[in-house]
């Protein structure tokens, strides 16, 4: 019965292919077409904004004003054997299988230029069994149906040479600034290289130096098929390749989202998949959120023009799905200096919009409680070899703090003392346990990795921040909702899926503190207070080079990151000056209309009144008192004018030197800032300090 269907299925699928292209290999022009539509860009709300590989009018070229040694190169390498085969090569396949198996780095592989040609013109770039099948079949008709010379001129002009360039002409003109008739033979022995790979060996966008290796291997496979003599070898060899600057004009909304769809586009079906195939693709931008993102970056970025500021970065991000509904890369895609790079997916330091992860970390892992004393004192640790003395941002000293007021107000001094109980291995675990992708071994990183050590893109901490928004549930982030095809068929369609990372309860009491603004108007006053409650934290890099803030509501995510590209340093631009401001627009822009929303308090939460001094329950009235939540079962039980120790307490001396924990490595040092008010210059490390610790620097309101 088996082989019945296995035969019948061989006799219906060349049937099924021949009626279903005959009209396609009907002339030239249609083959050489009829994949030919681009991809379309659309905002969530279906509104067209961006557009790639459009079609335009093609260049096409006869044969005879191809140089000979372009149409030899090309045979060459793609298929030797183009003049003897009839469509297809059976020893071409085997090879290509062994070649395979054995991870031979070779340039040509098992398909014939026919083949390709009926690939790209006519069915997908998918492998399967039956598009190889359905390949030889039309690739035996075409042959039947056209000459040699006709085959290779129909390749010629179709095949894709990558930068959004089909056909040896378009080719010629994007690379080399010249039309195909007069290429080189260096030139095209480039061009021939490129081909397997035309996005990756790109010289103008890829691997420059990987195509000029492919442009000597194509030449070398040349010489030893006897196209060309010793002496056109070494002149082509010898022959240094000037290249035409790039001339793309791309869109001018969203760019860089656009680019990251591309990009995910081509990594998931391949860019000559998705140049040929006319998809249209639904992605998570609000375009009006998107041009008042544009709008708010670029004016901040100017007003700060005369502090040496030159760009800056947003990402809104809906935290109960992960869609990005706006992304602002630079302040000004067409700045020839620092627009091209997209700083909301380029890594920085983040300063102290670290510091919640570690708290959130210490509490669900019962270090501290809400009612913690720190120790805003003088504190030395040990670093084998060296010390390390963190100091706030105004050098001054508070004496016992609570973990609220601590994290709040972003003092360095507790907040350093909370990861040296927790570990910084663990810190490193509860950031990627978040999304962050960015961080080395633990040993790159000391203590101060709780004041921003690390690098993070502001997606990724603008991610970070909308798990804590959702409850501690995390989602990845998503640029794309849809894709269809020409035919509107989806072939991709977004669902979320969050994922249970942290607990809710620890993640409540963390949103409870940073949305506290009566507590953090001891050191910000109201640079952080909208409208309505939100969640936020600034942070500052050392020397002022970074500038970040990060905050939400229960159905917003808003990151922004202001600062310059190369890492030179601001003139005193905090996160609380630099970014807040378009933080603050954003999040009143995109909460308007909106149902107010509060942080609910999950189930196992219990709120209790506590002493503002030292954390014990409340008795009488006072007016040190104040309403605390706790993890239920982790509430303090001494009172006030008790002398138990509370829950969690830690408790050095006025002034002590102790080892950190776990024990720091030895790397290499850099210096970092963490976010506060006043206008103190850094302080540097001890030069016997050799570990990656960057001391606490000054952040103005």
């Amino acid at each position: 019965m088996a082989l019945y269907a296995f035969i019948l299925f061989i006799l219906a699928v060349p049937l099924f292919t021949y009626f279903y292209f005959i009209k396609d290999i009907e002339s030239k022009d249609r083959i050489m077409n009829r994949n030919d539509t681009g991809v379309l860009l659309l905002d969530r709300n279906n509104k067209p904004f961006f557009a790639f590989y459009q079609a335009k009018e093609r260049y096409v070229v006869h044969l005879s004003d191809v140089p000979a040694t372009t149409q030899q190169a090309i045979i060459s390498t793609e298929d030797k054997d183009f003049y003897t085969h009839g469509g297809f090569s059976i020893k071409s396949i085997v090879r290509a299988f062994f070649d395979d198996i054995f991870h031979k780095n070779v340039l040509y592989g098992g398909s014939t230029i026919t083949q390709q040609l009926v690939k790209n013109a006519l069915l997908t770039s998918r492998k399967s069994f039956m598009r190889k099948f359905q390949e030889i079949i039309l690739a035996n008709e075409i042959e039947r149906r056209y000459s040699k010379q006709e085959i290779l001129e129909m390749y010629l002009n179709s095949v894709y040479f990558g930068e959004g360039s089909f056909g040896i002409e378009e080719a010629a003109n994007k690379y080399f600034g010249k039309s195909a008739k007069n290429l080189t033979l260096a030139e095209s022995a480039l061009l021939a290289g490129i081909l397997p790979a035309p996005s990756q060996y790109s010289p103008l966008s890829g691997d420059r130096d990987g195509a000029l290796l492919r442009e000597k291997l194509v030449l070398s496979e040349m010489l030893s098929q006897k196209y060309i003599s010793t002496d056109q070898y070494k002149q082509a060899t010898a022959q240094t390749l000037t290249f035409k600057s790039s001339d793309d004009v791309l869109n001018t909304t969203a760019t860089h989202f656009a680019l990251m769809v591309r990009d995910q586009l081509i990594k998931k079906y391949g860019e000559e998949y998705i140049q040929r195939s006319g998809l249209k693709v639904k992605t998570t931008l609000n375009l009006d959120w998107q041009r008042h993102a544009e709008e708010a970056v670029k004016n901040q970025v100017e007003n700060l023009a005369g502090d040496r500021v030159t760009n800056g970065a947003a990402v809104v991000e809906d935290p109960k799905t992960g869609e990005i509904e706006a992304l602002v890369g630079s302040k000004d895609w067409n700045d020839p200096k620092y627009g091209k790079v997209n700083m909301a997916d380029s890594p920085r330091q983040p300063g102290s919009s670290f510091k919640p992860i570690v708290y959130e970390a210490a509490l669900e892992d019962n270090i501290i409680t809400p009612a913690t004393v720190l120790h805003d004192v003088p504190t030395t640790y040990d670093l084998h070899p060296g010390t390390y003395t963190p100091v706030d941002y105004d050098g001054k000293h508070r004496g016992p703090v609570l973990v609220r007021r601590a994290l709040a107000n972003s003092l360095n001094i507790p907040a350093v003392e909370v990861v040296n109980k927790l570990g910084v291995h663990n810190a490193i675990l509860a950031a990627k346990k978040l999304g962050v992708t960015t961080l080395g071994p633990d040993s790159d990183y000391g203590i101060s990795i709780v004041l921003g050590a690390a690098e993070v893109p502001v997606i990724e901490m603008t991610n970070v921040y909308a798990t804590f928004a959702n409850e501690g549930k995390w989602n990845p982030t998503t640029l794309i909702l849809q894709v269809t095809d020409k035919e509107n068929n989806s072939i991709y369609s977004y669902s979320p899926s969050p994922r249970r990372v942290l607990d809710p309860k620890n993640v409540f009491q963390i949103s409870s503190i940073l949305s506290d603004n009566k507590t953090r108007a001891e050191e910000f006053g109201n640079a952080l207070t909208i409208s309505r409650t939100a969640a936020v934290k600034t942070g500052t890099t050392n020397d002022f080079k970074d500038s970040w803030t990060l905050g939400y509501t229960p159905s917003l995510t808003v990151g922004v990151w202001v600062g310059n590209n190369d890492n030179t340093t601001m003139d005193g631009i905090a996160g609380s000056l630099g970014a807040a401001p378009i933080w603050r627009s954003l999040m009143e822009e995109f909460l308007k209309g909106t149902p107010v929303e509060a942080f609910t308090e999950p189930p196992g939460i219990v709120a209790e009144s506590i002493c503002s001094s030292n954390g014990l329950l409340v008795k009488e009235a006072t007016s040190s008192a104040m309403t605390e939540f706790f993890v239920e079962g982790t509430e303090p039980t001494a009172s006030c004018n008790s002398t138990p120790a509370n829950i969690g307490e830690i408790k050095p001396p006025p002034s002590v030197t102790y080892p950190v924990n776990p024990p720091a490595q030895s790397v290499t040092p850099q210096t970092l800032t963490s976010p506060s008010s006043a206008p103190t210059s850094p302080v540097a490390l001890p030069t016997t300090v050799v570990q990656k610790l960057i001391p606490p620097g000054q952040e103005k309101k």
